[in-house]
């Protein structure tokens, strides 16, 4: 063992330290060991939370979405040739449009989603999401499903008869209307898509809108999610740049970049527990200096270079650190399994879409507290360190 380690170590298990001095290093373990544990188990609930989110999100809605007017014939060319780039999966024909949905008395603005079932089944879960029903009917009718705010908010059921208004598109033009039978109900778990979208087939929404067999999406299924910004950059150049292309990421930039900014935030704040902690270090360093004073004086007196008093300091300050850290992240796992496991918050089920608070630990954001916490502890060592290499090695030893 070096010198400078050995003294520190020897310094730091001392049987004969201070009273005070035990506290303020034991302080400062638990305020830094407080201090990890509760940043990354904040972390690990925001990144459950977003976790939750965006599989709601992309079970729901597609990987990459091409966006364009696509006539009858046209549509199943852009296809295949989106089929042919390596790392798609399956791709699936949608209209979408606005509408008016009425009900007895009662009018919503909607986003019209017409879709092929069979294929929209490779592309998304939206049809593992129904809770009642199904997307055809058996009569001769127009089927619609709805999210389950939207039937909700209105007091519509399954097999009631509900009219689609389309907004006029020429000044002075009538709008059209039609009526539609609600054939199912589904809960994506995702409010905005629950209370605003109502699905019907291809046909329908074609003769509603009066697209006559063309289309406006084509969304796509990839085999690795990583890679979606990649392909979209393929797919916009297969398909000649002639549709806008976008990935699930571009579609809800606003949701992910509210989400990715609440954690940096939190993270900042947070940190602020670590820097409370890594004060009781200083202080702690300046007392143990203060204490040790006619050693640091002998040591300098037998050779003993201004450096590696400093390093001693140094090394002590990061000793506390990490018996903090360490036990920080221990503390961090023991309460994310309780939180994970055991009911101890209960969310409410129609706001949240589930009970238990989603708990996911992630590398990057363990390892981004560990190297902060090591950041701001070793910081906190740099004055008490560098005072006590400036002591005077006679005077030391005379009044220490």
């Amino acid at each position: 063992m070096k010198f400078e380690s050995f003294v520190a170590k020897r310094y730091l298990l001392s049987q004969s330290k201070g009273v005070f001095s035990l506290i303020t290093t034991i302080i400062g373990i638990l305020g830094v060991c407080v201090g990890v544990a509760a940043l990354i188990t904040t972390l690990a609930v925001m990144s459950g939370f977003q976790n939750d989110i965006k599989n709601k999100v992309i079970g729901a809605q597609a990987h990459i979405m091409i966006m364009g007017m696509m006539p009858d014939g046209r549509y199943q060319e852009v296809q295949k040739t989106i089929e042919n780039i390596k790392g798609i999966k399956a791709t699936a024909p949608s209209i979408y449009g606005q509408a008016i949905l009425n009900y007895q008395s009662q009018n919503q603005g909607v986003v019209l989603r017409g879709l092929d079932p069979v294929q929209e089944a490779k592309t998304s879960n939206l049809l593992a999401s129904l809770t009642e029903g199904s997307f055809t009917t058996s009569e001769d009718k127009s089927p619609l499903v709805l999210g389950q705010e939207l039937a909700y908010n209105m007091g519509i059921m399954v097999g009631d008869e509900v009219v689609l208004v389309s907004p006029a598109t020429i000044a002075g033009a009538l709008p059209k209307m039609k009526k539609f039978t609600v054939t199912g109900l589904l809960k994506t778990g995702y409010y905005e898509f629950d209370n605003t979208i109502a699905y019907t087939n291809l046909k329908s929404a074609s003769d509603f809108l009066g697209l006559k067999g063309a289309i406006t999406t084509l969304s796509v299924k990839l085999d690795n999610l990583d890679r979606a910004q990649t392909l979209a950059f393929e797919i916009d150049e297969a398909t000649q740049k002639n549709y806008s292309v976008k990935t699930f990421m571009e579609l809800n930039s606003n949701l992910y970049a509210a989400l990715k900014l609440e954690k940096v935030m939190m993270f900042i704040i947070l940190s602020l527990i670590i820097l409370v902690a890594s004060l009781n270090i200083t202080s702690n360093l300046i007392l143990f200096g203060t204490e040790k004073l006619r050693d640091i004086g002998i040591m300098r007196a037998m050779g003993a270079s201004p450096a590696q008093i400093r390093k001693i300091f140094m090394l002590e300050g990061l000793f506390i650190a990490s018996a903090g850290i360490l036990s920080g992240l221990v503390l961090a796992c023991i309460l994310c399994w309780v939180i994970a496991t055991f009911d101890i918050v209960q969310l409410p089920a129609d706001i949240y879409y589930l009970t238990k608070v989603p708990v996911k630990m992630e590398f990057f954001d363990i390892l981004s507290v560990i190297l902060g916490s090591y950041v701001l502890c070793f910081i906190s060592a740099l004055y008490p360190a560098y005072k006590a290499s400036r002591v005077n090695a006679v005077d030391a030893i005379r009044y220490g």
